[in-house]
């Protein structure tokens, strides 16, 4: 028995924001999620005291936004059980109140809005608001009012925040060519009779540091994340400036990167504690922490992973966990450690289809390994490669890598040089180096894995999506160690791309590569585009027709110079997706073709999916 395309899509993605509510009767949890079954919308649902379950946006409405192209925080509930969120398709604000329809409260344009946020005591929504390569901090009213820029400071804002006396506002920003994991700014102005922003200061952060999130303590301090040390940790931060005080002086990760603005890693319990969400790549926790005296208690218990977003209200823990065998879930968290599931239960499979991970470092560099079912001896192995680069995979369950594993293909996942979830100094391995270093770790685990008699040297392929498919495609061409790659959505020629892609990752592959035009040579020579012909087997390319964030382009010229070099390849394109899969057909689609493919490189009988035909084969 083996897990079906049809269970990865229905157990696909999870919630991404949650909030927590109080009310007389008890704790509100919000959360959204996603419906690949409905076109892959996501709809913001609402768990009430009582224990039932309601989809609060209707059917054709999609809670998300294109902020920074990857989308940023994009609802938030209000008072008496109303919505203000943002939809996909024009990307307005709207309000959604009981009993009736969505009511845009923004005009029709190019505005896009992301980060919600419902300063207390007044009648707007604040929001970052972007419009082509322009962002600003800006407050709209609820009532459909004309909208009022409270800050324009960065090229990138994020966080916006007023002090509990409402004379103050705080936010975190930064500029080309840094992203917000290299260094942004904690800023704190003052609030002037208009509503807008006077001249600001900053109190945390600079070129080499990275505020990740902050919160008022009172009208004369800030809880930061931030990382002077190498280290996301919790800093107590004076909003005068000022020296700041590490409450969690620790060589662990109490935030992340800010692919997303609206991410959150602590929020403030009402007794004065903060609730955390901390560790590695290889565990995050949720945790207590008492700014007063440090102490730190784990709430978490078996989970293995909580996700960036986590909200406190009625002395309960509104947070999304997950385990190897159990799939993102939102979860009401005492202050106890109690806590219930209270997303809707998808349906498990048989436990013995799921592998059990093993984490591990294979010459100093991080993976997660899923053996395959029923192995005795080496096995056919497939290198997962995140994207990102600046990200991780952890320990969750993943039915898209039991797929694999429950036909007899082992999984390793790689955290290579450049990951979030061990310090800037691991992460800081890639710096200059991406198209080297991540290339080299994954063929170090693939060489690990048949040394230590796991996997068969000759049936070992590689693949990823976005950044991974870039090291997918570059391993094909700067290595000998893979017998063929699967890149989803993937990236095959940094200078090109650099030149196409939207602007907040428009000069990334300065930190990542080196500065053109005075580095252009790196680019050629790691280019995977330029190298197609030292492919070391075929590769598969998958990529969505509406990708604003790598061009399908980047896959239909890679392709074209495989073939012109006698390289086996296919290249599969999906209209209607953008970077990333979404919609259940799709998904089902990709799994069938990439285990086709696997079929075919790695000599396995594959009769449950369509065949495969690889052009330009002899």
């Amino acid at each position: 028995m083996s897990i079906r395309p049809i269970d990865v899509a229905r157990t696909d993605g999870g919630p991404q924001w949650v909030e927590a509510v109080a009310t007389p009767s008890g704790t509100e949890v919000w959360w959204d999620e996603p419906r690949p079954h409905e076109g892959g919308r996501r709809c913001v649902v609402r768990r009430l005291p009582d224990g039932s379950r309601v989809d609060v946006l209707p059917p054709g409405w999609n809670a998300r936004n294109r902020v920074v192209e990857y989308g940023g925080r994009s609802w938030r509930p209000l008072p008496g059980g109303g919505l203000v969120f943002t939809n996909w398709a024009d990307q307005r604000l709207y309000r959604l109140d009981p009993g009736g329809d969505p009511v845009a409260i923004t005009p029709v344009g190019t505005y896009r809005y992301a980060d919600l946020y419902l300063p207390p005591g007044r009648e707007e929504v604040w929001a970052v608001r972007e419009t082509d390569d322009v962002r600003d901090l800006v407050a709209v009213p609820l009532d459909g009012g004309r909208t009022r820029v409270i800050v324009k400071a960065h090229h990138f804002l994020m966080n916006p925040r007023i002090s509990p006396n409402g004379r103050q506002v705080a936010w975190i920003g930064w500029d080309h060519p840094n992203m917000p994991w290299d260094g942004t700014e904690l800023c704190v102005a003052e609030l002037r009779a208009d509503g807008t922003a006077g001249p600001h200061r900053v109190v945390a952060g600079g070129p080499r540091e990275s505020v990740a999130q902050a919160e008022w303590r009172d009208d004369a301090a800030l809880y930061a994340v931030t990382d002077p040390t190498g280290w996301w940790n919790v800093h107590l931060v004076p909003a005068g400036g000022g020296p700041g005080r590490n409450l969690t002086p620790l060589e662990l990760e109490f935030g992340g990167a800010a692919w997303k603005p609206g991410m959150t890693y602590l929020a403030l319990a009402e007794d004065g504690d903060l609730v955390v969400v901390y560790g590695t790549a290889d565990r995050r926790r949720l945790g207590v922490l008492d700014p007063e005296t440090g102490d730190l208690r784990e709430i978490g218990g078996a989970a293995t992973h909580w996700s960036s977003t986590v909200s406190v209200a009625g002395g309960k823990v509104a947070a999304v966990r997950a385990t190897p065998y159990t799939p993102l879930e939102v979860a009401l968290v005492g202050l106890d450690g109690a806590y219930e599931i209270v997303s809707a239960p998808k349906p498990l499979l048989d436990g013995d289809l799921l592998p059990t991970p093993e984490a591990m470092t294979i010459e100093g560099v991080h993976a997660h390994l899923y053996p395959p079912s029923g192995a005795t001896g080496p096995s056919p192995y497939v290198i997962f490669v995140h994207g990102g680069p600046t990200g991780h995979l952890p320990i969750v369950l993943d039915l898209e890598i039991a797929y694999f594993t429950s036909r007899g293909i082992g999984v390793a996942v790689v955290n290579y040089g450049g990951s979030t979830g061990y310090g800037r100094a691991y992460r800081e391995r890639l710096r200059h180096q991406w198209g080297v270093v991540d290339v080299q770790d994954c063929a170090k685990v693939a060489r690990g894995l048949v040394e230590l008699g796991r996997a068969d040297a000759s049936r070992i392929a590689v693949r990823g999506g976005s950044a991974g498919g870039w090291t997918t495609v570059a391993a094909l061409v700067h290595s000998d160690v893979f017998a063929g790659g699967v890149a989803h959505y993937a990236i095959t020629d940094p200078e090109s791309w650099a030149a196409e892609t939207h602007d907040f990752e428009s000069r990334y592959l300065d930190g990542l590569v080196g500065p053109l035009p005075e580095t252009r040579q790196r680019y050629t020579e790691r280019s995977p585009l330029l190298n197609a012909a030292r492919a070391s087997g075929p590769c598969l390319m998958l990529h969505g027709l509406e990708d604003a964030i790598v061009d399908v382009g980047q896959a239909e010229r890679f392709t074209a110079e495989l073939d012109r070099h006698g390289k086996a390849w296919a290249l599969l394109t999906f209209p209607g997706e953008q970077h990333g899969w979404r919609r259940e057909e799709t998904i089902v689609a990709v799994l069938e073709a990439e285990l086709a493919f696997y079929g075919l490189i790695f000599d396995l009988e594959t009769p449950e999916v369509p065949p495969l035909t690889l052009k330009g084969r002899a």
